[in-house]
């Protein structure tokens, strides 16, 4: 079986990975358990090509123990007790390091599992995901482990781990540009084994008599076009999501049609138009109470047209949104008065404001009838319209804009 170009070339010591300066840096922790031979429980987080599996491989050769290593993709419950039976009981005389990859894939069952051992310490744990371990990880083997965040690599890392890889061909002559590095950079978008993986494809198809020549042409061939990274059920998405509406909530329209872009490229059309329209809501709201009109007949359009067509009404939808005065009022009012009723005992309604038609309804509140607002000045009369017990509360506060501004001051003459 062929080896891939990125497993030939992975690094074997902390000095050779690329990146990743504020976790590697002399005097940090995993410098120290490098130095000194050691390991501890770790589960390593971030995005894909990061090197996580990388430092996971350093650490456990240089340790000196013996590892094992599983995929939460397809390992099951009895491949963990396969490597547990070897164990003499629970006791310090035998450790042995498990090293398990997308650990986010394990159940509840199987963490706990591997938990028992960690306890004992018979097992070291190191673990990987691309996932937020928060949500992914139960919180008592998240307790027991260091947790390292990886992060993107930046283009100029990319690069120079690039050219390390190149000047390590010593059987090949590999001639190239800043110019031709920079697009490889920019296809692997953060990601430093896509960079591997193009590189090796470039040595593969495109090198004749030992030597390669990159060229931009030769690069478009490999790359055909560049990936995102984006995983609809993956904390990708919903970071991507999240981005999206806080851009708009912060009326900046350039990162709002940046990460629509994003989305567009992904062509994830109800991803978008859904979270339009709760944005048209839940921050434009009654500041700009047209907006969700707009916005939905600029959702319909998109979902008629579809893409490619379609990202030109979600884009006016989006810049719109972005420059339109915000306001949050409505939103709060609602969630404050279901956290009232979720928490509070809250009486009935009061007597005179239920339903009425039928016969012997005035019987039941001879103190107090309904008051009809439309037979006083200004269709207006001032009762009690809430519960006995939260009468006085105040759910709705309005936001400082112009509509409800001039929707406040009408209600204050009303009641003059």
């Amino acid at each position: 079986m062929e080896i891939p170009f990125y497993q030939k070339v992975r690094p074997d010591s902390l000095e050779d990975m690329v990146g990743q300066k504020h976790i590697l840096s002399e005097g940090m922790i995993i410098d120290k358990l490098y130095k000194q031979k050691k390991i501890t429980n770790m589960i390593m987080y971030g995005p894909p090509g990061t090197g996580k599996t990388t430092l996971a491989t350093i650490l456990m050769d240089n340790s000196g123990l013996k590892s094992y290593k599983l995929n939460a993709t397809y390992s099951k419950t009895q491949d963990i007790r396969d490597i547990t039976s070897q164990l003499e009981g629970f006791n310090k005389n035998t450790t042995v390091i498990i090293f398990v990859d997308e650990i986010q894939n394990f159940n509840k069952k199987q963490q706990q599992l591997l938990l028992e051992y960690i306890e004992y310490g018979n097992v070291i744990l190191i673990a990987n995901t691309t996932e937020n371990p928060y949500h992914h990880i139960y919180k008592s083997l998240l307790s027991r482990c260091s947790l390292i965040e990886f992060k993107n690599i930046s283009d100029i890392e990319i690069r120079d781990g690039l050219i390390k890889c190149i000047k390590k061909q010593n059987d090949m002559d590999i001639v190239y540009t800043k110019e031709d590095l920079d697009s490889i950079v920019r296809a692997s978008n953060g990601d430093f084994r896509k960079s591997l993986n193009i590189l090796g494809l470039l040595i593969e198809f495109y090198s004749l008599s030992n030597k390669l020549t990159i060229s931009k042409e030769n690069i478009k061939q490999v790359c055909m076009s560049k990936v995102i990274e984006y995983d609809r059920n993956s904390d990708s998405h919903y970071d991507l999501l999240s981005a999206f509406q806080k851009s708009i909530r912060g009326s900046d329209p350039d990162a709002a049609i940046h990460y629509l872009a994003r989305l567009v490229h992904a062509q994830d059309i109800d991803s978008i138009c859904r979270r339009l329209i709760v944005i048209a809501s839940e921050d434009v709201g009654l500041a700009y109470p047209q907006a969700i009109s707009i916005v939905k007949s600029c959702v319909d359009s998109a979902y008629m047209l579809g893409f490619p067509e379609a990202r030109i009404p979600l884009a006016q939808a989006t810049v719109l949104l972005s420059i339109s005065p915000k306001s949050n009022a409505s939103y709060m009012a609602i969630d404050t008065a279901l956290k009232d009723i979720i928490e509070n005992n809250i009486n009935d309604i009061p007597v005179y404001l239920r339903d009425s038609h039928y016969a012997g309804f005035e019987s039941l509140s001879p103190e107090k009838t309904y008051k009809y607002p439309h037979n006083y000045e200004k269709s207006y009369v001032d009762q009690q319209y809430l519960p006995d017990s939260i009468k006085d509360v105040v759910y709705y506060n309005p936001g400082n804009n112009k509509f409800e501004n001039n929707a406040l001051d009408f209600i204050k003459k009303l009641k003059v």
